[in-house]
């Protein structure tokens, strides 16, 4: 199969950029700050465990935000962020790197990198306290598999967050090892965003794994719909960087009586 015949235009072409981009020389290796114990820490203080991201621009909005990338980070952070996901995918969301580095320095929480990850050396660019897995990619003819990159990333001492959009991606991530999984509401093959694909495949997915609500998440109603279906955890996008950050964390971070805005 080739993945990359069977998505959205504007996801092939990320695809095809991915398969371009090389690695690095030597190998990372990660010294992470635990994602679970902070999801932990945030039910504890009475939040909603977020994932929140640091994503100038993307293939499906308009927006492009210019800010200092650490400021917003830090903005999340304070307003109540249990982690932080940082694009390092430049041609079509302008993140690097570079970026991560000096967000990861300037917080205490978990970092994921996000980016398309398809061969064992693009592991090595920079390190991270997660990394990205997709499996509908990695399970695209000449790349690698996705037992072999989660092995490879567990080796230099990254947690990994699998994505997944289906409950046959569930069982192919689960029987590959994946203890943090997400279920993208977001059908790359469309791009169409349906938050009933959570409801539907997160019952398959095996109670001793974290388990992320990704894409379409925008109000608290959105929250406490995935909340609700069983997430752990959200990774929130959009309706954090689409005014003020601080502002959007603590109000998708918190879950008042009334959950309609």
């Amino acid at each position: 199969m080739d993945a990359s015949e069977e998505v959205a235009p504007e996801v092939r072409s990320i695809i095809d950029a991915a398969r371009e981009r090389g690695g690095a020389d030597g190998q990372v290796q990660a010294r992470p700050r635990s994602l679970p114990e902070a999801f932990a820490r945030a039910e504890d203080d009475g939040r909603v465990p977020t994932i929140a991201e640091v994503k100038p621009t993307s293939p499906t909005t308009a927006r492009t935000r210019e800010d200092n990338p650490v400021a917003l980070a830090e903005a999340m952070v304070a307003g109540g962020a249990a982690a932080l996901s940082v694009l390092t995918e430049p041609e079509h969301f302008g993140g690097s790197p570079e970026t991560l580095k000096r967000v990861r320095a300037a917080v205490d929480v978990p970092v994921l990198r996000k980016d398309f990850l398809l061969y064992e050396e693009q592991l090595d660019v920079v390190e991270a306290d997660l990394v990205l897995l997709i499996v509908r990619f990695l399970e695209a003819d000449g790349t690698a598999d996705l037992e072999d990159m989660l092995a490879a990333a567990h080796e230099r001492g990254f947690q990994v967050l699998v994505e997944t959009h289906s409950r046959e991606e569930v069982r192919t991530a689960v029987d590959a090892g994946a203890k943090i999984i997400g279920v993208n509401n977001r059908d790359l093959g469309a791009l169409d965003l349906d938050l009933s694909t959570f409801e539907e495949v997160a019952p398959t997915v095996p109670d001793d794994v974290t388990l992320i609500a990704e894409s379409g998440i925008e109000t608290r109603a959105d929250v406490a719909r995935m909340r609700a279906a069983g997430a752990d955890g959200q990774l929130v996008g959009s309706a954090i960087m689409d005014g003020d950050v601080r502002a959007n964390t603590e109000r998708l971070t918190t879950l008042p009586e009334n959950t309609n805005t």
